[in-house]
């Protein structure tokens, strides 16, 4: 057997560490939200030659087109601006033809009014609250202990702290945009974490919790019987994850990038974070 919560102390500096981190890019940089959220027109373009960012913007200007950002890569244009109709999408894309002398090609319109942004943030954080809530009540009545479930939400946040925190960081640094897909693997990333805890925590139960001085005996017992197991099912998916980040496309690679983030947190967390909580309260019961 193997004295993992020995070293708790160095799962508590880790966790600080990246939750820290996540936290300040946060508070200074926060994120950058899609039209999803905040409504909004996504424009993009295919061109035949190479041109300057400088030059797109004063075509838009010349338009009156209220642009949020613009961006040139690979001959394309990608813009995001206002909520706009088909009327003048039509009138931007013949100012650049006509002003620019290139031919483009339409490869993306899609608008979203604001108030649509606002209900999905509404239905979004309505959508969590429930998933906890019934995480919470579920393994309540499923392990007849409220510090189990106490345990695995304090875990669950954790890994959505780690979550978010690094989205804000590739947000900054890489232009990840808060969308749909961040919020499917938000969601994902909590199921995974309490699934992966819900294995260790019956093996404690397994072992009987009646005794509380023996509690962190038992807790190393499981974690030694049940992390092997964890790791082998964890990399599978991390496996399959890195494939797609690698070759996917670039549509869904943040996408790819956030379920990583979190399956990784997420088979941390359980053993190195879940276990001592319930350890601690456990002792603080006894």
């Amino acid at each position: 057997m193997i004295n993992f919560l020995k070293y708790r102390k160095l799962y508590l500096l880790i966790s600080l560490i990246v939750i820290g981190a996540g936290l300040f890019s946060i508070v200074k940089w926060g994120f950058r939200y899609s039209i999803d959220f905040v409504g909004g027109t996504n424009l993009e373009y295919q061109v035949d030659k190479n041109i300057k960012q400088v030059q797109v913007n004063k075509v838009l200007t010349e338009s009156k087109t209220e642009v949020i950002f613009t961006q040139i890569s690979d001959k394309k244009i990608t813009i995001r601006s206002k909520p706009i109709d088909e009327k003048k999408e039509l009138e931007i894309r013949k100012n650049l033809e006509t002003k620019l002398k290139v031919k483009t090609t339409l490869l993306r319109f899609e608008t979203v009014g604001p108030i649509i942004g606002k209900e999905t943030i509404r239905k979004t954080l309505l959508a969590s609250i429930l998933a906890i809530l019934g995480i919470l009540i579920y393994m309540s009545f499923a392990f007849k202990s409220f510090y189990f479930a106490a345990s695995a939400i304090l875990a669950l946040f954790h890994d959505i702290l780690v979550v978010v925190g690094t989205y804000s960081l590739m947000s900054h640094f890489f232009g990840a945009e808060v969308d749909l897909l961040f919020v499917t693997a938000l969601l994902t990333t909590m199921s995974f974490s309490v699934h992966d805890t819900i294995v260790i925590f019956d093996k404690i139960r397994e072992y009987g919790t009646a005794d509380k001085s023996e509690i962190e005996n038992y807790a190393n017992k499981a974690l030694t019987e049940t992390l092997i197991r964890s790791l082998n099912n964890s990399m599978t998916i991390i496996f399959m994850l890195l494939a797609l980040l690698l070759l996917g496309g670039s549509t869904i690679k943040f996408f790819i990038a956030s379920l990583l983030i979190g399956t990784i947190t997420g088979t941390y967390s359980s053993p190195f974070v879940a276990t001592p909580i319930l350890v601690w309260l456990m002792k603080r019961k006894k």
